[in-house]
């Protein structure tokens, strides 16, 4: 039985995790994850108020595992354009791989994304946030052309036009022949579109 001094936040969102991939949304439940940790469930309940709390938080750490790893991208030394290629890109492949490497949790946290739409708009303005800084970066340097917008408009605007290569709405066709083309050409499109003349 795990002590309670031993029972940390991190460890029951990875047992979270487990036992929605056990059980999913549906069924997963706090007692399920306090029998996962050998504690009751109001030792988890110390930590996560509610279960909704605990929902939301594991749903946090999934999405904030993608910005994590894409913000090494914007604090880069390569051009600007370089720079926002690779962070699409990086983006793309984080989101193909969290379908393709365990579909079950993937499933999973789509119910819960849809459960907690102030976490998930706070994932979308940390990327776009991430955007905004390359750009802005682009802009100053001269090889992004200033189109009248800021660099937080065209973020988004951005974001939004790649929407097909990392909105989980568009998952099936990830896989589909000719995606890596299409998302090479979308991207071609963008930096043409930013460029100075």
């Amino acid at each position: 039985m795990a002590t309670i001094d031993a029972l940390t936040p991190e460890r029951i969102l990875e047992a979270t995790e487990e036992v929605l991939r056990r059980h999913g949304p549906a069924k997963a439940t706090v007692v399920d994850v306090a029998r996962a940790l050998g504690v009751s469930h109001g030792s988890v309940y110390r930590h996560f108020r509610t279960k909704t709390a605990l929902r939301e938080a594991v749903t946090q750490r999934w999405l904030d595992r993608t910005s994590m790893a894409l913000s090494g991208v914007v604090a880069g030394s390569e051009p600007p354009g370089t720079r926002l290629r690779r962070w699409l890109a990086e983006l793309f492949a984080a989101k193909r791989r969290k379908v393709g490497d365990d579909p079950e949790l993937f499933a999973t946290y789509m119910v819960l994304v849809g459960e907690s739409s102030a976490v998930v708009n706070r994932h979308r303005a940390d990327l776009t946030g991430q955007l905004a800084r390359i750009i802005h970066e682009g802009l100053e340097r001269g090889e992004f052309a200033p189109a009248g917008a800021s660099p937080e408009v065209l973020a988004r605007a951005v974001f939004d036009a790649t929407g097909r290569f990392h909105d989980p709405a568009y998952a099936r066709e990830w896989a589909e022949p000719g995606i890596d083309a299409e998302f090479t050409a979308l991207v071609d499109l963008v930096l043409r579109g930013l460029a100075a003349p």
